[in-house]
């Protein structure tokens, strides 16, 4: 029930409309069953032309008689055309509640779950770097459409569905409680019989939905590594295997999809079954009681027509029951999302960062990944950035190069030590304020399928059209943008697929460039480019760097060779420390991959 009160808190800001849309529904769930108890002057007064005059009493309520001749205007006093008018007003007005309040119950359910969905995006998006590594994108794609889309069909439709049938089944209660209260209560000893097998079916329906909802997950994420990887796929010939990868996930979900519609079947006939031997046992007590006079053929029939209509609404909501089930399963997954502390934040009491001003500081910093505790990437770090310096870090694969570049805009939290910016340790300023003064070219640039200028302003979307092209131009881009078929209005594709490495690369340096931070992370931004493409790259990152504190990772020791201080990283530990011409010098680790790389080079 936790679940289930909380998924409707979030239509608490519609309560207006919701309180409307309930009183529509009380509405047309009396006139619902008004339905019934026009059945009764229809076979006792209209069929009877003996009785065609007189006022039709429809039923008691706190011992004073409702007639039909309240509804209608007084100038009709025939019974025949004042049933025909009740007819004709109960369907109207059943029906205009129905729609208007259907209408009003769906726009609360649409609204609560537009903001439970934006509520999940925007928590997902302010998750660490352990969260996106620890789960998958289908899985998250399929909790943020799919299991929020089974809360809404529930929240929405449902809902609506459920207020309709819960005033419906309560009027109809009422009829058929005021017609012959015994024999309501003999007629009604059946609903438990009902509503305890439906209960548990409900139960196992939320565990298959949670099921089913995994295993659509797990079908979404084939789906997008496929298609990501579709040139992988081609080249090694793997469509097969892939197709067999989808054909089994896609199995699982059918399994578990069919394990739903078998027990969402089971309460129909459960309820049928029930509702028969009901139906003959009245009909049994009903043929006495209109031989000895004791009830008229219309009042019985009444009964009977009233009953057989509440067992609809019954039905009905046994069915809504297992459908919140299922959104209740769907929404597990999503609340265990939103309830999820992400490990770095910002903390209480943290302050704004002014601009860098004087140097970064790695201070015996020690770092191991939260998925491998006794594996540390960085062991005793001691580092000094000072501002305005070009600080380039060089060491084999796996060294902690790009570690010690991920702590600096707290993607990780060190696990000892610390890092400080102008003194003051990171976890002490906003994350805001901290990430507001770094910018990074990698070397696999992430571009948006958006339009050219929409990339280049993604740091800093309130800049003007010409400071876009200024970065352009500086960034070598804007003779390429201008040559495609919408200049900076291209969309260039999932990934920037449209374009070459290298023009991907002069869009991601133009976007560095607009957002113009004092702190620069260049992690072996030339390594996948051929030589025409590295130099265009390099005189614009040249522009870039300028005035700027810059922190490269790079493997080619070519480009760091100007750098004011070159750091040597070996094990997640410094080795050395100096000037490209101390290095060499020096006859360290350094100069033996400087040597390494010149023998690869000539071997070529």
């Amino acid at each position: 029930m936790s679940e289930l009160f909380r998924l409707l808190r979030y239509a608490r800001p519609y309560a207006v409309p919701l309180l409307g849309s309930v009183v529509l529904m009380a509405v047309a769930g009396v006139s619902h069953a008004l339905i019934a108890l026009l059945i009764k002057p229809i076979f006792d007064r209209v069929l009877d032309p003996s009785t065609a005059e007189g006022p039709v009493r429809l039923l008691t309520v706190l011992g004073h008689d409702i007639t039909l001749q309240h509804f209608v205007p007084s100038a009709i006093h025939n019974v025949w055309t004042a049933v025909a008018f009740g007819i004709l007003i109960v369907f109207l007005t059943k029906g205009a509640s129905e729609y208007a309040g259907n209408y009003l119950v769906n726009r609360v359910g649409y609204s609560a779950i537009t903001d439970l969905r934006q509520q999940i995006f925007d928590g997902v998006l302010q998750q660490d770097a352990q969260f996106f590594e620890t789960t998958s994108t289908g899985q998250l794609m399929s909790s943020i459409m799919n299991d929020i889309e089974k809360i809404q069909v529930a929240i929405s439709h449902m809902l609506a569905d459920w207020l309709r049938q819960t005033f419906s089944a309560l009027g109809l209660l009422y009829v058929v409680m005021q017609t012959d209260w015994k024999l309501a209560v003999v007629s009604l000893t059946l609903l438990p019989f009902v509503l305890i097998p439906t209960a548990r079916i409900g139960k196992r329906i939320r565990r298959t939905t949670r099921a089913a909802q995994d295993n659509a997950a797990s079908l979404n994420q084939i789906l997008q590594e496929t298609l990501s990887g579709h040139v992988v796929v081609k080249t090694f010939q793997a469509e097969a295997h892939e197709g067999a990868r989808f054909r089994a996930a896609a199995e699982s979900l059918k399994s578990t999809s069919l394990r739903y519609v078998a027990l969402q079947a089971l309460a129909s006939p459960i309820i049928e079954f029930f509702g028969a031997l009901t139906i003959v046992a009245l009909l049994t007590y009903a043929r006495n009681q209109i031989k000895v006079g004791a009830m008229t053929a219309g009042e019985f029939t009444s009964f009977v027509v009233a009953l057989l209509m509440l067992y609809e609404p019954v039905k009905r909501l046994t069915g809504i029951h297992n459908i919140f089930q299922q959104a209740l399963g769907a929404s597990q997954r999503v609340f265990e999302y939103l309830d999820r502390e992400p490990s770095v934040k910002t903390l209480p009491g943290a302050v704004a960062a002014a601009r860098l001003r004087e140097s970064i500081q790695f201070e015996k910093v020690s770092f191991h990944y939260p998925n491998s505790p006794d594996g540390f990437a960085l062991r005793e770090v001691n580092l000094e950035i000072r501002a305005g310096e070009v600080v380039a870090l060089v060491g084999p694969s796996g060294s902690g190069k790009s570690t010690m570049a991920h702590l600096l805009p707290r993607f990780y939290d060190v696990n000892e030590g610390r890092i400080t910016l102008d003194g003051r340790d990171l976890r002490e300023i906003t994350l805001a304020s901290l990430r507001s003064q770094i910018a990074t070219v990698s070397q696999d640039t992430f571009l948006f399928n958006e339009s050219v200028e929409s990339n280049i302003r993604y740091g800093r979307r309130e800049a003007t059209p010409e400071e876009v092209r200024e970065a352009a131009r500086n960034a070598l881009a804007d003779e390429f943008i201008q040559a495609l078929p919408e200049g900076y209005a291209t969309l260039i594709g999932e990934r920037g697929a449209k374009l070459s490495g290298g023009q991907r690369q002069r869009l991601a340096i133009a976007r560095a460039l607009l957002k113009n931070a004092p702190l620069l992370i260049l992690d072996e931004a030339t390594s996948h480019l051929d030589t025409e493409s590295e130099r265009l790259v390099q005189r614009a990152l040249s522009n870039l760097m300028e005035g700027r504190t810059v922190f490269v990772i790079a493997h080619r020791l070519s480009t760091i060779r100007r750098a004011d201080k070159i750091v040597v990283v070996e094990g997640g530990r410094i080795r050395e420390v100096g000037t490209h011409e101390e290095l060499i010098s020096g006859g360290g680790i350094y100069r033996r991959l400087h040597e390494l790389q010149y023998l690869e080079g000539d071997s070529e």
